[in-house]
């Protein structure tokens, strides 16, 4: 029998998550098993243990995915040379990418990420935190260079993410727009709404 290599490892863990978000979203978190989860692998449930220690520890590792990616993003836009402007369009566009791009996992996200224990919910907070922090020092620049009104910046930044957020009830690939159309037609609401008059 073949020694399973870490590539193998690595490639049933990517299978799992997949299952796990796609019966996530289907059936949601408390009506799916790690059961179901073995079985939509092809695996028996004890070995699935071996690959991920207890249903919140997948449920977290989802949310470490989706959201990871884009805290480094929004951190490499506030890094950039960019006016706050086109930082601010840049931080909606990613995060409406992001979303649309990966609508399962951030559907499971969105509506499940009460379901975790404290241990991991501090962990995903602290995360969404972030995102908020990067928004608002993009609006405290702004701010600054005299290019956007003065503002509660903290509620603005939750705000301009609500709304990010808020697109999976609604968003479906077959609607008539884009992902970068609601991207813009966002950034355009925003910005308007900011600018120095």
């Amino acid at each position: 029998m073949r020694k399973r290599t870490m590539a193998d490892i690595a490639n049933k863990e990517e299978q799992i998550l997949a299952e796990a978000v796609r019966l996530f979203r289907q059936k949601g978190y408390h009506a799916t098993s790690m059961q179901n989860i073995a079985d939509a692998v092809g695996l028996q449930k004890a070995s699935l243990y071996h690959y991920l220690p207890s249903k919140q520890a997948l449920l977290s590792k989802i949310f470490e995915r989706s959201i990871g990616a884009l805290t480094q993003q929004l951190e490499a836009i506030n890094a950039s040379t960019d006016s706050p402007a086109d930082k601010l369009r840049r931080a909606i566009e990613s995060h409406i990418l992001a979303l649309c791009d990966q609508l399962d996992t951030y559907t499971v996200y969105l509506s499940e990420r009460r379901s975790l224990s404290t241990r991991y919910h501090t962990r995903v907070r602290a995360e969404g935190q972030k995102h908020a922090q990067l928004v608002e020092r993009i609006l405290e620049e702004g701010i600054a260079r005299r290019q956007f009104r003065a503002m509660d910046t903290k509620m603005v930044a939750l705000a301009i993410l609500g709304m990010c957020n808020w697109v999976y009830q609604w968003y479906s690939p077959e609607g008539r727009l884009t992902p970068q159309q609601i991207a813009h037609i966002f950034a355009d609401l925003i910005l308007d709404g900011i600018a120095r008059k």
